[in-house]
C-alpha cells in the first residue's frame, strides 16, 4: 500500500504548512526538515516536493503564513490594548509570545537567514506588511527617528523573543504561571523599555 494512502485531506499543500508550524512549535528550526513534515502528515517523502521543490521554499510558505498570522495577532492586541501608543507597543511583546508558543513560527522563522535570497514574493509582501505594521506602532510612541524607531522595534522583539526562548528551555515549568500570565509580564518589559518623550 502507498504511504500516501494514509493521507486523506484534501489540499496537501495547506496540511504541509500546518504539519510544519505543529513540528516548528515542538521541535525548532534547527530539526525542520520537509522529511519530517512528511512524516508527521503520513505520507510519503516525495508527497510534499509536488507543492515545494525544497526546504527553503516550504519554509519560505510557512514565514508568510506566519508573518501573515502574527501581523493580524499584533494588530488586534495593540487596538485591545488603549489609545495610548505605549500601550499598544508594549502589547506586540504579549501577542508575539502567545503566538509563538501556540505555532512556533517567531521572528526566526519569518526572517531566516536561508530565506533571504528566495524568490517568492508572497514572503515578502506579508514580510514587509509586518514590519511596516510594527515600525507604525514603534514610531507612533513619540520616536524622533527613523533609527530608534528601528531600535524600539528590535528591543521589543528582543524582550518578547527572550521569553519565549524561556519558555522552551522549561525555565517556567517549576514556576505558576499560564503562557497568559508570562505575556503579560514580558508587555509590563517591553511597557518599561518606552519611556515618555518630551
Amino acid at each position: 500500500m502507498p504511504a500516501d494512502r494514509g493521507y486523506h485531506h484534501g489540499d496537501l499543500r495547506a496540511a504541509l504548512i500546518e504539519a510544519s508550524f505543529d513540528l516548528l512549535a515542538e521541535s525548532g528550526l534547527q530539526r525542520f526538515s520537509v522529511a519530517a513534515v512528511a512524516r508527521r502528515l503520513g505520507v510519503s517523502s516525495a508527497a510534499p516536493y509536488r507543492h515545494f521543490p525544497d526546504r527553503a521554499h516550504l519554509l519560505g510558505a510557512v514565514s508568510a503564513t506566519a508573518a501573515h498570522d502574527l501581523r493580524a495577532e499584533i494588530t488586534a492586541a495593540a487596538d485591545a490594548a488603549a489609545s495610548d501608543p505605549a500601550a499598544r507597543m508594549a502589547a506586540v511583546a504579549g501577542a508575539y509570545i502567545r503566538y509563538v508558543v501556540r505555532t512556533g513560527g517567531g521572528i526566526h522563522v519569518i526572517y531566516a537567514a536561508e530565506l533571504y535570497e528566495l524568490a517568492d514574493e508572497d514572503r515578502r509582501e506579508h514580510t514587509r506588511a509586518l514590519m511596516s505594521t510594527l515600525l507604525d506602532l514603534a514610531g507612533a510612541t513619540g520616536t524622533r527617528t527613523y533609527q530608534e524607531t528601528v531600535q524600539l522595534v528590535e528591543a521589543t522583539i528582543a524582550v518578547a523573543h527572550g521569553y519565549t526562548s524561556l519558555i522552551a528551555d522549561g525555565f517556567f515549568a517549576r514556576r505558576s504561571g499560564t503562557v497568559n500570565d508570562i505575556a503579560a509580564r514580558a508587555t509590563s518589559a517591553a511597557h518599561a523599555l518606552i519611556s515618555p518623550k518630551p
